[in-house]
This record gives structure tokens, sequence and C-alpha cells, in this order.
């Protein structure tokens, strides 16, 4: 009896074991690989998407996986867009600016010269119809987008020299991309487009002369204060700057429900931890910069209405020529206006009057 009650229990547990494994075996196993436009060095940009394939596979009891490359290890960071268009990986992290020239309302997934802050930014997303819009324009590539991120208002750059009037800038060859960069160009810079490990060299040995590239954080890992001691502010050209996951339209409808709502919730929670993660970065960072002997400078007024004045001449003739741009404009702009009147009232009244000056 003895014999015959032991192998009914191995009976039972074996069938147990073969019904968990037949189980896991029905279960989708999904591997994704994901390229960001950024090195691993920039640990809050890339690390974005490392954030998302953690929660992804937790989400999904590890059934989900994404594997994250930096730049340069499949595609440069430049080229996310063309990876996921073309089909060589199934999703991306970038910067929808940097693909202006595939469409000029690219712009407005990340951030515009005098457009909306962070906060405002994602409040025409999320519930003023960007998202939306912007979606219509990733389509032509069989892209699909989801905000992944954001760095809030960034800083102007670091200058070999200081700029003490518009007049200064005539000839300035600087590092800064984008739409930055055309209102720039109007002011008299040389704009340059480089990659973020290719910028201090350049900086180093003359090449160029000033970049910009993000805020106190970023840049202190990238060493530019040991070269350029002058570092402006703000920078009017990115108040907000929102990454974006990007994800092949074809890839996206394979996947199960159940991976598509742990892929929404996880690129969700990046878009708030990684601006919580720079503000509570960027202070500290800052202090350090200027403890180790950086200047800091407020623009010159009238630079600053010379690149607002750019910016919306350049925003009108754009519009004018292209119709998807103008659709997208229109609707940001006007977002805008009413998003500025309110802010005016609450926000920026209690910050004029208790932020240290």
């Amino acid at each position: 009896m003895k014999r015959r009650s032991f192998l009914k229990g191995i009976g039972a547990g074996l069938a147990t074991s073969l019904t968990h494994t037949a189980y896991a075996q029905a279960q989708p196993q999904v591997r994704w690989r994901l390229v960001s436009s950024y090195p691993r060095s920039l640990d809050t940009l890339y690390g974005g998407a490392e954030d998302l394939a953690k929660r992804v596979s937790e989400l999904t009891g590890g059934r989900f996986q994404i594997r994250v490359y930096q730049a340069g290890e499949i595609v440069p960071g430049g080229q996310v867009l063309d990876a996921v268009q073309q089909g060589t990986v199934e999703a991306g992290h970038t910067y929808g600016p940097f693909y202006v020239g595939k469409n000029p309302a690219l712009a407005f997934d990340g951030g515009v010269p005098f457009g909306l802050t962070y906060r405002q930014h994602n409040a025409w997303m999320l519930f003023g119809g960007g998202l939306e819009l912007l979606r219509e324009v990733y389509a032509d590539f069989g892209v699909l987008q989801f905000p992944g991120g954001n760095t809030g208002a960034q800083m102007g750059g670091w200058f070999r020299k200081e700029i003490g009037a518009l007049e200064d800038l005539r000839g300035l060859r600087m590092r800064i991309p984008g739409l930055g960069g055309i209102v720039m160009g109007r002011l008299g810079v040389v704009p340059q487009t480089l990659a973020a490990g290719d910028i201090y060299p350049a900086l180093e040995r003359g090449t160029i002369d000033a970049t910009e590239f993000s805020g106190p954080y970023d840049d202190e890992k990238l060493g530019f204060y040991k070269v350029a001691r002058y570092y402006y502010y703000p920078s009017f050209w990115e108040p907000s700057a929102q990454l974006s996951f990007l994800v092949s339209q074809r890839e996206w409808a394979r996947l199960p429900k159940e991976f598509q709502e742990a892929f929404q919730v996880a690129a969700q929670e990046v878009n708030l931890s990684m601006m919580a993660k720079y503000d509570a970065q960027n202070p500290p960072a800052l202090r350090r910069l200027l403890s180790a002997g950086v200047r800091l400078r407020k623009w010159p007024a009238e630079v600053m209405k010379k690149a607002l004045e750019e910016a919306r001449a350049l925003y009108e003739e754009q519009a004018a020529k292209d119709a998807t741009y103008k659709k997208v404009y229109a609707a940001y702009w006007g977002f805008r206006g009413e998003q500025y009147r309110w802010f005016s009232v609450a926000e920026l009244s209690y910050e004029t009057f208790a932020f240290p000056t």
C-alpha cells in the first residue's frame, strides 16, 4: 500500500509539473530590441529606455523582454526613427525634432522655440489633442509614438566667450540642431549638428565655439565646463524637450493586448519619472559647476526678443507651404495661448514672488 501511495504521489506531482510546463509554454514569449539616441553614460536620458524595459518585464511576468541598445551599437543616435521604420528594430527611444528633415511637424513632438513648458506640453499631448495629431504624422513612417520622458526647460548652452549683445553671436560656430539651430542661424550663428560624444572634442579643439545640450546634470557629465566657462540660460529653443518611444505599427499589432497595456503603462511611468529625476539632479549639479568656476549668464534681452521674432517668422513661413505643419502648428500655438494666460495667473505670480533672484 505504501508503495502504491508513493507511486501515486509521484504520478500526481509529475502531472502537475507537466501541466505547469505546458501552461508556461503556451504563454506568449516576446523579445524586442530597442535603440536609444543616447549613450549609456547619460544615465537619465538612456536610463528612460532601461526603466521601460524593466517595467514591461515586471508587468508581464518576464514574458515580454526588451533589450536596450545605446546610440551607435546598432544605429547612430540620429537614425532611430529610420531603424524602427525599416524594421531593423521593433522600437526606439529618441527626440522627435531630430527628424524635422523628414517632416517639419515632428518638431512639435519634442518642443519648439518659445513653446510650451514641460507641464503644458504634457497637457497638450494627453488632453489637448497633441498626441493624436503627432500620431498622424508618425503614421506616415509606419510608427506609433508614446511620450517617453522630458528634461524640462534646458540651459542656453556653453560659450568660450561672453555674449554681451546680439552682434556677439555673428559668425559663432555652435552645436545646436533642429529648429533651435535654424533660429540661431537667423541671429548670425553658424549652427552645427554633432552627436553627444563628438561635442567635447570639437569644443576642446576649437572646431566649434559653443554648444548646447541639456541641463546641468547631463552637461556636467559631458565635461563642457572644462573648455567653455560661460553657461547661458534659458534655452528659449527648448522650454520643453519631450522624448518619445517609437514602435513599429506592424510589431505593435502582433502584440497580445496584455503586452500592449504593459508597454503603455511603462511608457507613462517613464514620462513622469524622468522629469522628477532631472528636478532632483539638476540643482546639485549646477551648484557643483558654479563651485568649479563656471560663470552663469542670462541671455541679453535683445537676443531673446530677436529670437522670438525670428521663431514666429519661421513658423509662419513653414505653415504657408506645408498643410500638415500648419494643422499641427495652429493647434499647438492656440493651446499655448490658453496655457500662458493661465500660468501667468497662478504659477508665474507665485514664482515671481517666492523664487530667489
